[in-house]
């Protein structure tokens, strides 16, 4: 029955969408899949944006959706907020690839060690996939081994993905796979290999594993872990930092060697941070021995540095972060509460949520696996159809300019598609 079902939705959804249908056909020619980012290929086809500001969204056919994606939290300000404009024209009008150092980059890593209770010296990068990248070579050159201890669903970027499902593109690290949330599988792969795992990157929340918040003590054995084994330990917080004014790591008092850092904070532009102990960031400094180097054409891209430096100083504030958190921890309860009247439910951590088509406890992405995708994907395009943007696999994203009027239309409208999963999954 909900095969059926999905393939009317996607008739109804070409029908309604001419001109996307004929630009994603002209992509394919060019593009594999007619994409260049996998995350934001569906079936059909996707929608094509022509314009965005605040939380809506308006396609090439005309049509207007409320953004409850954020593009995977990249947008927590919004689309085209206006302290970024302000500083991004700034750079119009100076300049922007100098090929030199600008004022504005001591500015942004004094901000973020002053938040970051953990970062004693910070590093800019391009993306957060580069500085994931940094930090475990960083991490690997200081405890002279070389495996990394991973988890099952984590995902660190491009080419940082580790999952015992679909394959991605990786680099080649020699990866430890354990469970998320499973300390006795972290002592157990120290065990098997002693004095080899130099590195422990872990995400404070799995993101795209499902959205799965950490349990009780669990971060804080990695830590302990990490001491008695000699290995750095690396949070991931590339969505996670958007918790509180300190990141994840500030809300639950664990504090990591190494922390990596970037969607959000470049207010729509490319931008990553790898930053914490002097004593490891110090091997890229000039003069150390050992001392290597670490370069990058965009690291200190004006665009991308002058933008972070508004967000942190006018858009990221204490109070701004700790409403964001509080709504999105009131707006997950309420979808958790709909959800289980149909057999789903909603996980996360404050402005991040993740909707999965199963009610049982979840804990690690292998929980997961067993689930059918099809009813997500249905919900997927009924929100759509009601004017809702969400992620594909069920990815809830709150962004600043959305309201309480907002999330009760979110609400309504998942409350309406939810009714219609439920009778194609009769």
């Amino acid at each position: 029955m909900i095969s059926h079902v999905l393939e009317s939705t996607y008739q109804r959804y070409a029908a309604k969408r001419p001109v996307s249908k004929r630009l994603h056909m002209d992509a394919r020619s060019v593009l594999p899949s007619g994409t260049t980012r996998s995350v934001l290929d569906f079936d059909p086809f996707p929608f094509t944006v022509a314009s965005a500001a605040g939380c809506l969204l308006t396609d090439v056919d005309g049509h207007e959706y409320l953004d409850y994606l954020g593009d995977y939290s990249v947008g927590l300000a919004g689309h085209n907020p206006q302290a970024v404009r302000q500083a991004v024209a700034a750079v119009l009008d100076d300049g922007w690839s100098f090929g030199t150092v600008a004022a504005e980059e001591a500015e942004v890593a004094r901000m973020l060690c002053e938040r970051f209770d953990s970062l004693d010296l910070v590093r800019f990068t391009s993306s957060g996939t580069e500085a994931n990248l940094v930090a475990i070579s960083l991490a690997l050159k200081w405890s002279g081994r070389e495996k990394v201890l991973v988890f099952d669903g984590g995902y660190h970027g491009g080419f940082l993905s580790f999952s015992r499902g679909r394959p991605s593109l990786n680099v080649p690290v020699d990866a430890v796979l354990c469970d998320y949330n499973d300390l006795d599988s972290v002592r157990a792969a120290f065990d098997q290999w002693p004095e080899q795992i130099g590195c422990v990157l872990v995400e404070p929340m799995l993101g795209s594993g499902g959205r799965i918040q950490s349990v009780p003590g669990f971060l804080a054995g990695l830590r302990k872990i990490c001491d008695e084994q000699g290995a750095v330990l690396v949070f991931d917080e590339v969505q996670t930092s958007r918790m509180s004014y300190g990141g994840a790591q500030g809300l639950l008092g664990v504090h990591p060697d190494l922390t990596t850092m970037g969607k959000y904070l470049g207010g729509g532009f490319g931008f990553g941070v790898v930053g914490g102990a002097e004593r490891i960031l110090l091997q890229i400094a000039r003069g150390q021995q050992p001392s290597y180097d670490h370069s990058g054409t965009f690291n200190n891209n004006r665009f991308s540095v002058s933008a972070s430096a508004a967000m942190l100083k006018s858009v990221l504030t204490r109070e701004s972060l700790d409403a964001l958190f509080q709504r999105g921890e009131q707006l997950r309860g309420q979808a958790d509460a709909q959800l289980r009247e149909y057999g789903f439910q909603a996980t996360g951590w404050g402005s991040l949520i993740g909707i999965h088509p199963t009610d049982i406890p979840v804990a690690r992405t292998s929980d997961l696996a067993d689930a059918d995708r099809r009813p997500i994907e249905l919900l997927f395009h009924e929100l759509l159809d009601r004017g809702i943007y969400t992620g594909k696999s069920g990815f809830v994203t709150l962004s600043l300019p959305q309201t309480p009027e907002t999330d009760a239309r979110f609400l309504e409208a998942l409350e309406s598609s939810l009714q219609v999963v439920a009778r194609a999954c009769r």
